[in-house]
């Protein structure tokens, strides 16, 4: 009895963490999240301040300078994105997910280097991003875009192709946050719709994305009818590109998703960031 009674005072006399007697918390985590978005915005704001600036610039360069001042515009669009994920600390196996995607997505490029124009990445790209949210989703395929270059040549073309692939993976996300794909599970209506959506994202966004970087890098003086032959001449590659991706979708989105789907539960991963 005096035991009881000696564990209840103890109790009553120790600092309630539910009323006013509560300890503090720690206001360290919501000042790196407001220091990080005020990094990010800084950065936009460079971008927006610097794309202009780069653009008289490259008017001025003989030759083609405007393809200078594009690449490099490009080059602005894609840092806020990385530094945003840098920004909110992700944990070393949250690192390891994204990288494991990455890998994927060079691996699937360059398993199919023998088909000519057959590439199956923005498809990985799309799942990553589906599954890990648009930034991540981003994230992964200008990575993916970069590292796989190593294998096929790297260029002035690269960072086109950074921003077109990244672009890829941040739609795909957004769909999947506004709910039109679940993150797993997909029915046979939802995979097919993923598959035409795939098909729709590389021929009329990724694809007309790098076909802007050829017309930049072939001419000297742009003219319309320069403009209308590089994109008539990009359809059917871009076709063949969407048609891979669309099969690859119809293939192996759900078994991957699925995967992706036990990860986030077993280790509470890919939450973050969405």
């Amino acid at each position: 009895m005096p035991k009881l009674i000696e564990d209840a005072r103890h109790r009553a006399s120790a600092p309630s963490h539910d009323g006013e007697g509560a300890s503090p918390r720690p206001a360290e985590p919501s000042r790196e999240r407001c220091r990080a978005r005020a990094k990010t915005l800084l950065t936009i704001l460079a971008a927006l301040v610097l794309a202009p600036l780069t653009v008289v610039v490259g008017m001025g360069i003989p030759g083609n300078g405007y393809y200078l001042s594009g690449t490099l515009i490009v080059l602005f669009a894609i840092v806020p994105f990385f530094v945003a994920f840098e920004g909110r600390r992700p944990t070393a196996r949250e690192i390891a997910v994204v990288a494991v995607l990455t890998a994927l997505a060079v691996a699937a490029r360059a398993a199919f280097v023998w088909v000519p124009h057959f590439k199956p990445m923005a498809a990985i790209i799309m799942i990553a991003g589906i599954a890990a949210g648009p930034q991540t989703g981003f994230l992964v395929g200008s990575v993916a875009a970069l590292a796989s270059n190593f294998i096929f040549g790297q260029g002035p073309w690269t960072p086109w192709q950074m921003l077109a692939f990244g672009v890829v993976g941040l739609v795909a996300g957004l769909l999947a946050d506004a709910r039109v794909f679940p993150r797993a599970n997909l029915s046979w209506p939802r995979r097919i719709a993923l598959a035409v959506t795939g098909f729709v994202l590389i021929v009329g966004l990724a694809g007309p994305i790098l076909d802007t970087s050829t017309f930049f890098y072939l001419s000297t003086a742009p003219t319309p009818e320069l403009a209308a032959t590089v994109y008539l001449a990009g359809l059917p590659v871009n076709a063949i590109h969407g048609a891979a991706t669309a099969l690859t979708l119809l293939v192996v989105a759900n078994p991957l998703l699925d995967q992706l789907d036990r990860v986030r539960v077993k280790y509470g991963l890919l939450n973050r960031s969405r």
